[in-house]
């Protein structure tokens, strides 16, 4: 064969494309065969992975539901079902102002009392195009003679809520009335007597008629002549909101825009009327609706933030103890040759697909769990919608999230191991792995530290929103600084709990000793999500009882009050509290009139809109029911329309003191010039303002007080008797001992702080709670060769059993003893700025955290190791 000439095969074109795709392809295949091995392998680890990441995807579907919910929800329409169209002012309030650097921005908040409009609209509405009938609608709240709350309205205003005569005939004098089905059996119907209360001593009306509607909720209904009604609502020049009965055959959006153009420009709040069709007609129903639904949503959003922190730190921290538990192994394959990209697809696959594996169930678990948490929010009268695709959308954004999150975390993990040179790596495979972190985990945690002490200082110069935010933002950067300080954290928690727990623990003390102190790295992962739940729930444990019990105390010294005078939700009339002091035993009776006033102000440049609760009282009768605490200014001078007193907290904010003028606008958007005359201490307990009651009187819906707090005479005996001889042409007033709660400027507990605490301490630390013992159980399972070696030196199976016990203790007790301390630092700088007293958090509820911690920890460490070493050691 000497003669023949070999020739060089020139390529041909496109044949280097080709060879590059098939070694893309043998890789690929490499890749996912290293990760079905690893994933049989390795089944009972990435059983911790799935579990975690399962729960996750439940969690971030469950909140994506109830905050999808709550975007859609809408109040009912009720008293307007009969209407095509409702004009009513704006019940919102905006202010606009410029940030640092950044163009004008504008806050909105909605008004909590009714903001009328001027009478004359009626006319120009009645004679839009298209419209049939325009009808003027007041209300004012009215109580039956057995104590039962109704809404009174004019019998024209019938036609708004399709109520229809079904026996008698409409009224026609100011002693007559309609009453709905309700209130018929009372009465006896057409021809009977009813006693009526609105805002004045009780009194008998005849039943002209009974009217009844296919439409049922909302209070019972009673109607008097239109010339009646508006005596008593008492703003002849204004009205509630004008009902609109469109001709037949005209269009809703024609409808709206002819009314529109009708009385556009006229007077009726900010930014002028509104006219609302259709389903947005609730809104002229319920004025605080959509505010009660924004403070709802924002409040929501912020445990949603936190969830989102919680499902990734969780996420990360499993996920990268699942991949450095195999660093030994996948250092193994990269010394014979498996290239970096080959180890990092194969371990995103595994990740990949665990995670996958896992959304599935976990989107199947939100759903119960979201409609769970829905029910537990009392948003009467807000109803939660839950559209047939709502689940659905709410499971898909939680696997989504988890999906995405998954792969690059462990992509993130293996980097360390995989980007090794064959021969480093054989050395690496045969070496332990050290425990310290990297220098960037290292610096980033020192930041992190430091960062969370600064807003924790932060928080202690400022006040009100503020100081939250900023004791909030120093949790959250502790609690991610302790997981990136894990192994650092280990090593000092060592070097305090190492020997007593030698000491405590014989030979399987010594044991657990020295395994934790070899394994600095994986200490620090078994604490981080112990010290992630104990902090958190400390912290929302905590913050709502520090301020709750610094209230009670508040209200509970600021009362000097002996008796209380109490009524239905329709309130109590004006004028009772001046018959209360007629009582001969009686030294002393301030009527409390609560409401809202909005304070507009910038927050780190943006501009901003507070809504707080306020008091109207009368001043001369303040000082013998209520102690505030007054530091400057005398109370006493809250007369007159321009008057204010305000809580020393909230003037030191304003820079305001005596003599000062502060702006706010009233329930209604009016705004006002206040000037100051007092300012108090005990602003936790009876609100951050105290206004005259004429002065608030104006600005309500209804001027009717919640409570009348009664001072009786020295050494009288029989004070209560007296009051209630003085209220005797009244209905359903009581009278009883006083309490704090009374004066308290908002209730001890409610169903909405209760459905909150629920879903933020009860939902994210029991996910918490499954993370501890995911991750421990994880560990635990990576451990099983240490305790077959153990087991083969002569450690006994009871040695290695107390071992593990020990080891729970362990964490247990640094987890407490660092989450308590992570969680005090943000507390004590809240609490310091918030009250001027410490944290506190109930002994018992902190025991009951302290037993769950236990417990899981046991279940992550004990149970899975239970059957470890196991076999004879031979």
């Amino acid at each position: 064969m000497s003669g023949t000439k070999t020739r060089d095969r020139k390529p041909r074109t496109g044949d280097g494309a080709v060879a590059g795709a098939d070694v893309r392809a043998g890789m690929r295949r490499a890749s996912a065969f290293l990760a079905r091995r690893s994933l049989d392998t390795h089944r009972r680890a990435w059983a911790a992975v799935f579990a975690a990441t399962a729960a996750t995807t439940a969690l971030l579907g469950a909140f994506a539901l109830v905050l999808g919910s709550l975007l859609l929800a809408g109040p009912p329409v009720e008293r307007y079902a009969g209407a095509d169209a409702v004009v009513v002012a704006d019940q919102r309030v905006t202010y606009t102002a410029k940030p640092w650097g950044s163009e004008p921005r504008t806050a909105t908040a909605h008004l909590p009392e009714r903001v009328r409009l001027d009478r004359s609209l009626l006319a120009r509405a009645a004679a839009a195009e298209g419209v049939a009938r325009a009808v003027a609608d007041d209300s004012v709240p009215v109580v039956a003679g057995h104590g039962a709350s109704a809404v009174g309205r004019s019998w024209p205003a019938a036609a708004l809520t399709r109520y229809e005569l079904t026996g008698g005939r409409a009224p026609r004098s100011a002693s007559e009335v309609v009453v709905d089905s309700a209130l018929a059996a009372e009465s006896g119907g057409p021809g009977g007597r009813v006693t009526l209360q609105v805002d004045g001593a009780a009194r008998r009306y005849t039943v002209s008629g009974v009217a009844g509607t296919g439409h049922r909720g909302g209070a019972p209904a009673v109607f008097f002549t239109e010339a009646r009604l508006t005596r008593l609502a008492g703003h002849p020049g204004t009205v509630d909101a004008i009902g609109v009965l469109a001709e037949r055959g005209v269009s809703e959006a024609a409808l709206r825009a002819s009314l529109g153009d009708a009385v556009a420009g006229r007077d009726g709040g900010e930014r002028g009327p509104r006219v609302l069709t259709g389903a947005g007609r609730g809104e002229a129903e319920q004025l605080d609706a959509l505010g009660a639904r924004g403070d709802l949503l924002t409040m929501l959003a912020s445990i949603a933030a936190t969830v989102v922190m919680v499902a990734l730190l969780v996420i990360a921290t499993t996920l990268s103890q699942a991949v450095h538990q195999r660093s030994g192994e996948l250092a193994l394959l990269r010394a014979v040759g498996a290239t970096p990209r080959q180890l990092r697809s194969a371990v995103g696959r595994e990740a990949g697909r665990v995670a996958g594996a896992a959304a599935l169930p976990g989107a199947a678990v939100a759903v119960p769990l979201g409609l769970l948490m829905r029910s537990l929010l009392t948003t009467d009268p807000l109803p939660l919608p839950v559209p047939v695709w709502l689940p659905l959308a709410a499971g898909v954004v939680g696997a989504l999230i988890v999906a995405l999150v998954a792969r690059p975390v462990a992509l993130l993990a293996a980097r360390s191991i995989t980007r090794l040179r064959p021969a480093v790596a054989l050395s690496a495979a045969r070496a332990p792995e050290p425990d310290e972190p990297g220098r960037p985990r290292t610096v980033a945690g020192v930041l992190l530290v430091v960062a969370g002490l600064g807003s924790a200082g932060a928080a202690t110069a400022q006040g009100g929103q503020a100081a939250a935010l900023a004791a909030s933002a120093a949790a959250t950067s502790l609690i991610i600084a302790v997981a990136l300080l894990g192994p650092w954290i280990a090593r000092i928690s060592m070097r305090v709990l190492g020997a007593p727990l030698r000491r405590a623990g014989g030979v399987a003390g010594f044991l657990a000793a020295r395994s934790a102190a070899a394994h600095h790295r994986r200490l620090g992962a078994a604490l981080t999500p112990v010290v992630l739940v104990v902090a958190f729930v400390c912290v929302q444990l905590a913050a709502g009882s520090t301020l709750e019990r610094a209230a009670d105390r508040q209200a509970s010294d600021a009362l000097r009050a002996d008796l209380v005078v109490t009524g239905p939700a329709a309130g109590i009339p004006s004028e009772v509290a001046d018959a209360v002091r007629g009582a001969p035993e009686v030294s002393a009776a301030t009527g409390l009139l609560r409401s809202s006033v909005v304070l507009a102000h910038r927050e780190t440049g943006d501009p901003k809109l507070d809504r707080y609760p306020v008091l109207g009282v009368t001043a001369d009768q303040l000082s013998g029911t209520l102690d505030a605490r007054v530091t400057a200014g005398d109370p006493a001078r809250l007369t007159g329309r321009g008057t204010v007193a305000v809580g020393r907290d909230r003037a030191d904010e304003l820079g305001a003191g005596v003599g000062d003028t502060v702006r706010l606008r009233l329930g209604d958007g009016a705004r006002v010039r206040l000037r100051v005359v007092a300012v108090y201490e005990r602003s936790l307990g009876l609100g951050e303002f105290m206004l005259p009651r004429e002065t608030l009187a104006a600005h309500v819906s209804a001027p009717r007080d919640r409570q009348v707090l009664v001072r009786s005479k020295d050494g009288a005996w029989d004070a209560a008797s007296a009051v209630r001889r003085a209220l005797a042409p009244y209905a359903g007033l009581d009278v009883r001992p006083a309490a704090a709660d009374d004066v308290r400027i908002s209730p001890s507990s409610s169903d909405q702080d209760d459905a909150l605490t629920v879903i933020g301490v009860g939902v994210i630390g029991g996910f918490a709670l499954l993370a501890v013992v995911s991750t421990l159980a994880l560990i635990t399972v990576g451990r099983r060769p240490e305790f077959r070696l153990l087991r083969l030196v002569g450690a006994g199976r009871g040695q290695l059993l107390r071992m593990r016990v020990l080891e729970t203790a362990l964490v247990t007790v640094a987890g407490l003893a660092i989450g308590t301390a992570v969680a005090a630092i943000p507390l004590l700088a809240f609490a310091l700025t918030a009250t001027g007293s410490l944290p506190y958090l109930p002994p018992v509820q902190y025991g009951v955290l302290a037993l769950a911690v236990t417990l899981a920890a046991a279940a992550g460490t004990v149970l899975p190791g239970a059957g470890s070493g196991a076999g004879r050691t031979g």
